[in-house]
């Protein structure tokens, strides 16, 4: 059973829906059946390159909201965090443009490490304070997972990952998703946000149930015959 999840590094309801969403699989009987995709996301592709802002910077600047306003908002989401088990950390993160990092997920996603990367991008930037949009800081990330730092600088300084990350993008706007976490499981279910993990565990029963059981069903039970000769 094959799970898309878009998301972008410095949406926190990501992380929390990542967490919730790890929660509920490994609680599941078909966990090892279950293959996740990350797909990659832009909050605000308007975001230089080269510039970082604080939190409060960035609600002020951009979104308009008073620092009060924005304290309280995050506030909120700290204790959303600690319910999942994320201790934010909203004055150290640094805001970015995030495509940069969207490269290493790809990258990343050719060793089968995307969701150990997209954690560790997590923790960087709302744990750690890190520049998620800082090459140096990516290959260490890279690095700490096993790939190849000189492999890492490669990917981050050409355009190895651009049509992939582009067609991500694409694809939302294709299915109307406006905004992330949003989970599409086994390309007939959706689900939008960071749902608690009960919310998450039903909807992944409910599509193993509907899209993979019977099909493993009529498998078993199939009468037909190939190059081989014929089952009886």
């Amino acid at each position: 059973m094959k799970i898309e999840i878009w998301s972008d590094v410095m949406c926190p309801f990501c992380y929390i829906g990542k967490k919730n969403f790890e929660e509920a699989l490994d609680s599941l009987p078909f966990k090892d059946e279950v293959k996740v995709e990350w797909k990659s996301f832009q909050l605000d592709p308007t975001l230089e390159q080269s510039e970082t802002k604080t939190t409060a910077e960035y609600f002020r600047e951009k979104k308009g909201f008073p620092e009060e306003q924005a304290k309280q908002m995050t506030n909120q989401v700290i204790q959303m965090g600690k319910a999942s088990g994320i201790d934010f950390n909203f004055e150290k993160a640094l805001i970015t443009n995030t495509f940069t990092a969207h490269k290493l997920l790809h990258l990343a996603k050719k060793y089968n490490k995307s969701s150990e990367m997209e954690e560790e991008l997590f923790k960087a930037h709302f744990l750690d304070g890190k520049n998620v949009g800082d090459n140096d800081t990516l290959v260490s990330l890279a690095v700490s997972l096993g790939i190849d730092a000189e492999e890492a600088k490669k990917s981050l300084q050409s355009e190895e990952f651009d049509y992939e990350i582009n067609q991500d993008i694409l694809e939302a706007r294709n299915n109307g998703i406006s905004g992330v976490p949003f989970f599409i499981l086994n390309g007939k279910y959706a689900v939008s946000g960071a749902q608690p993990a009960e919310v998450l565990k039903n909807a992944l029963t409910q599509t193993y149930e509907e899209t993979v059981v019977p099909f493993k069903d009529n498998t078993q039970n199939n009468l037909s015959c190939d190059a081989d000769g014929c089952s009886i």
